[in-house]
């Protein structure tokens, strides 16, 4: 994947009740608020072609996938916010 087009991935995925916000930040960093929580989980992110991987800075880590324009991520839908 090229830089352009991970770029189109950047920026805040929200899952449809507005519950859960995730920010992918430029530098690799991921930002997750739940709730009312700001930066209830932090950590980076990698790419490769339309998966994502997670690594927080407690050491767990996840990954989802993009599909049609939709984050799949833990068993939740996530649309980018406009």
């Amino acid at each position: 994947m090229s830089r352009e087009q991970s770029k189109s991935y950047l920026g805040m995925w929200v899952t449809e009740d507005g519950y859960i916000r995730q920010e992918l930040l430029p530098d690799g960093r991921y930002d997750e608020a739940r709730g009312k929580k700001q930066s209830a989980y932090t950590g980076r992110y990698w790419i490769e072609g339309d998966h994502i991987h997670y690594k927080d800075d407690t050491g767990f880590s996840a990954a989802g996938d993009f599909m049609d324009g939709v984050l799949h991520h833990g068993g939740y839908l996530f649309y980018k916010q406009k």
